[in-house]
């Protein structure tokens, strides 16, 4: 998770976007639009949005993009991009996974910044050549984690590195839905036909698409580091050939004197579940709960004392979690917002690099050293299931 960014906000120029895939109906490309623009700090000013001309130029039209400005192959867009003189600066990737490395690696060798949606790829071995190349890149690389942009979550972790629990012992991660508990993806749903193609998901299921959301919330907020771990995944639906739940059983670094255990379950498949991310976290001197369903809520419990509610922009909200909030307390802050936070880290950090500037540590958001980790997690717990569960080293 990098830190870095200028903590002043100044009136700056948008930042010049561009964005990969999200053409029309595309929920995610939706998502990152609307992230970008609620802070003001970025202008979407071309697409290669689908890689079927026609679909490419409608969506363009619908966004009222400059026709000339739309494109059907990404890598057309970076080279033209890369040369107008009013180019974009940043490129917002959204596409399937499989596209991630392709996509992104045009840009980066262009100096163009890129936001791209998790996993970081389909595959390991494609992500370390991503890895590379955002080294070797002078461009910023940001991995969509949105859920750490929430407040709450934001103070859980400070909370925990100030050491109010104590030293961590328990990290619980639970990330159940229910929408893919039939093959809906042989009825020709879009987001279900690749999420459940491996062709285009890569090797994890559940544990790809939301198990690497949990795993890096939980290392996220606990600031531990995984070891190594145990998985049992399955395909519950028949004819499916990626998992759609995970049980997983995890051994982090030793940190502050513990040996922390955690505990991570993802599911597609468990009716009356619609997005039902949770963390757990426990310490020597207390314990922290946070849930998606009430993110502007974060439970604290002091050992031996009663459990204390948190809420975001109220009383006793840290420096960390003000700085992700909009507007007072008591107004509900969500899904949407905490993404813009992500987005808007990112611009902070995209401007300070632009302008030289001094980068202040309170900027935080995630990097490719993150997506890095989560394709490892996805790569380990294959590979433990296949070994009936046998305990993997990352």
């Amino acid at each position: 998770m990098a830190v870095e960014g200028s903590s002043t906000e100044t009136h700056q120029k948008r930042i010049r976007l561009g964005m990969v895939g999200g053409g029309s109906g595309a929920f995610i490309g939706a998502v990152h639009r609307i992230a970008a623009r609620l802070d003001g700090h970025y202008e979407l000013v071309a697409g290669a949005l689908s890689s079927t001309p026609d679909k490419a130029q409608a969506s363009g039209r619908e966004l009222g993009l400059d026709p000339s400005r739309v494109y059907s192959d990404f890598k057309e867009m970076a080279i033209r991009e890369a040369k107008l003189k009013n180019g974009i600066e940043a490129v917002a990737i959204v596409t399937p996974n499989h596209v991630h490395y392709a996509a992104a690696k045009e840009f980066l060798k262009r100096g163009i910044h890129v936001i791209c949606d998790k996993p970081l790829t389909s595959t390991l071995a494609d992500a370390k050549k991503l890895k590379q190349a955002a080294d070797e890149s002078d461009a910023l690389f940001v991995l969509t984690h949105n859920y750490t942009g929430y407040p709450m979550v934001r103070q859980a972790r400070e909370m925990i590195a100030n050491g109010e629990i104590g030293a961590v012992r328990l990290v619980h991660m639970e990330y159940p839905q229910d929408w893919l508990t039939e093959s809906i993806e042989q009825s020709g749903q879009k987001q279900a036909a690749w999420r459940t193609d491996p062709a285009r998901s890569g090797v994890g299921g559940s544990t790809g698409d939301i198990g690497t959301h949990a795993y890096n919330l939980g290392c996220f907020v606990s600031g531990l580091e995984l070891d190594e771990l145990s998985a049992d995944l399955d395909s519950f639906v028949p004819g499916r050939q990626l998992d759609d739940n995970a049980h997983v059983m995890l051994r982090f670094k030793e940190k502050d004197g513990a040996r922390a255990k955690g505990m991570l379950w993802c599911s597609q498949v468990a009716p009356g579940n619609e997005n039902g991310l949770m963390l757990r976290v426990y310490g020597s001197k207390g314990g922290l709960e946070w849930t998606q369903k009430d993110p502007n809520y974060l439970w604290y419990t002091p050992f031996g004392e009663p459990k204390r509610l948190l809420t975001r922009a109220g009383a006793g909200a840290s420096p960390a979690a003000a700085r992700a909030s909009r507007i007072p307390s008591g107004h509900p802050e969500g899904y949407l917002e905490a993404f813009a936070n992500i987005y808007t880290e990112a611009a902070r950090a995209i401007h300070a690099r632009g302008n030289g500037e001094t980068v202040d540590p309170a900027v935080t958001y995630p990097t490719i050293d993150d997506g890095m980790k989560g394709m490892v997690f996805v790569d380990a717990c294959v590979r433990s299931s296949k070994r009936n569960g046998a305990w993997i080293k990352v």
